[in-house]
């Protein structure tokens, strides 16, 4: 629950980690399972802790696109039913929108307009935001996200999910030059990402050409180190690069980044010390709005203020980038 001013009142989490972990990754019919059995006690939860009564809510906002069909099928339909037994406006929002809002959320200003990483589990794209409400995709990767590329090279290195974490600690006892593992597009003047062919390159690094098995393989504890230093600075490298690149073309100097991956320690320094390399403002998303999470859509604060209400007809899209 978000006050007008942005103030969070409350923000109730039901992660999903642990249902997810035993897996590697997430599993879509899993998790819109769990968003039908938790969706309406997390919802009450919230308005309880936020000290206010269901009638005074202004109106219902829900991320309806990009993601999981059925998780945002769940989603939609609750806050559909909100909207129309409190009688008040449906606001549909942006997900990948909402990530970059979180920098806004922490900056208590308005940082608009300016570039906008989302680099998570399941997106990683970069934004031309003129304002809080007019975003323009500049690209994206054309397969895996940074996110997944992460959860992937943990399980390969028998590292428990989510990866992200995982990786971050043991590659700071790794050497980070031990490998050259491929930055695809780094030298090209697109807009995009490719994580897949790192991926590649880390399994042929753990197994060596010819063997499919990580699993079958046992290396030492500082092999596994340098490949998790290697491959991170690998991504890191990738989208330093191209959000520079971004900056550059559109000739803005503020960049906001948010997403899971944004909590990378790693990935925060080396865009610190890009952003002041071109005298740009660098705002990152705070830890605790990084991960998916309901604050970070207050951006329909900015929707409402516009009077961007969405149809009761409104549908998921998932698949949706723009």
């Amino acid at each position: 629950v978000v006050r007008d001013d942005l103030a969070v009142l409350s923000s109730v989490v039901a992660s999903q980690e642990a249902l997810h972990a035993v897996y590697d990754g997430v599993v879509p019919e899993i998790a819109a399972r769990a968003h039908f059995e938790r969706i309406l006690p997390v919802t009450e939860e919230a308005v309880q802790r936020s000290g206010i009564d269901w009638a005074e809510l202004d109106a219902v906002a829900v991320a309806h696109t990009p993601g999981l069909a059925g998780s945002l099928l769940v989603g939609l339909t609750a806050a559909k039913t909100l909207a129309i037994v409190l009688d008040i406006p449906l606001i549909a929002v942006n997900h990948l929108h909402a990530h970059i809002y979180a920098c806004r959320m922490a900056a208590e200003r308005d940082i608009f307009p300016a570039v906008g990483l989302v680099v998570s589990g399941g997106h990683t794209h970069l934004f031309q935001c003129r304002s809080a409400v007019d975003f323009e995709l500049l690209g994206g990767t054309i397969d895996d996200a940074a996110g997944e590329a992460f959860d992937k090279v943990a399980s390969m290195l028998g590292l428990p999910f989510p990866g992200g974490p995982q990786i971050t600690r043991l590659s700071r006892e790794g050497d980070a030059a031990a490998h050259a593992f491929p930055r695809s597009f780094l030298n090209d003047d697109r807009i995009a990402f490719s994580f897949s062919g790192l991926k590649t390159a880390v399994r042929y690094a753990i197994t060596g050409p010819g063997n499919h098995d990580v699993h079958s393989v046992s290396i030492s504890a500082q092999q596994r180190a340098d490949i998790a230093a290697s491959f991170q600075e690998a991504v890191v490298d990738c989208l330093v690069a191209k959000s520079e690149l971004a900056l550059r073309r559109t000739g803005l100097e503020r960049l906001g980044v948010g997403g899971g991956v944004a909590a990378n320690p790693r990935l925060r320094e080396r865009l610190a010390a890009m952003t002041e390399r071109l005298g740009a403002e660098l705002w990152i998303a705070p830890f605790e709005l990084c991960t998916d999470n309901a604050a970070m859509g207050a951006i329909a604060v900015e929707h409402l203020r516009a009077n961007n209400f969405a149809s009761l007809r409104c549908d998921i899209e998932p698949g949706l980038l723009r």
